[in-house]
């Protein structure tokens, strides 16, 4: 790991250890970083219970396509995409989260960076390196963001997932799925 990107990520942990030392934004008890993967919602979202509390998680600096979202067509590799989170974290997998600038999400969703605690994968990293996902930016969550461009240039140049298939991200394949 890159001397920078190591400063970065502690910095982040710096950020993830203040915010749980302090309740969450509307009430509910502080996340601690460590938890057990309860349910994949879909491609960039899931639920960890983290001591008592089951949070949705949504997944910083990625963006896989729709395949659950009511409102929404769904998309080219969404369902590939949520096939390989839970490959990566099935139900039972303990997880670590660092957190960034920014704590929640629009939606109430805790934001952070999913590493797997068995070996230390970065699952936001691994779903833009196979294809799954493009990276993007929410805001100040900006800490692996360069990591996550570099990771997506060589998962385009290399036609890897959604790339290959779709020719990129938010190709609409069918009506939103409950309709």
């Amino acid at each position: 790991m890159r001397t920078q990107t190591r400063i970065v990520v502690l910095a982040a942990a710096s950020v993830l250890a203040a915010a749980c030392a302090s309740p969450t934004p509307g009430g509910g008890p502080p996340a601690d970083g460590d938890g057990v993967v309860t349910h994949v919602v879909d491609g960039d979202t899931l639920d960890v219970r983290i001591g008592g509390t089951e949070e949705r998680i949504r997944l910083i600096g990625v963006d896989t396509p729709e395949s659950v979202a009511p409102n929404r067509p769904v998309q080219c590799y969404g369902a590939e995409a949520s096939a390989y989170l839970a490959s990566l974290v099935p139900e039972g997998t303990a997880v670590r989260l660092e957190r960034d600038a920014v704590a929640r999400d629009q939606f109430g969703r805790l934001l952070a960076y999913v590493y797997r605690a068995e070996d230390d994968l970065m699952v936001n990293l691994a779903l833009v390196e196979q294809g799954y996902a493009d990276a993007v930016t929410y805001g100040d969550n900006e800490a692996l963001y360069p990591d996550l461009v570099a990771a997506e240039a060589e998962a385009r140049d290399g036609g890897r997932g959604l790339w290959g298939v779709c020719g990129g991200p938010d190709v609409d394949i069918g009506p939103p799925p409950d309709r």
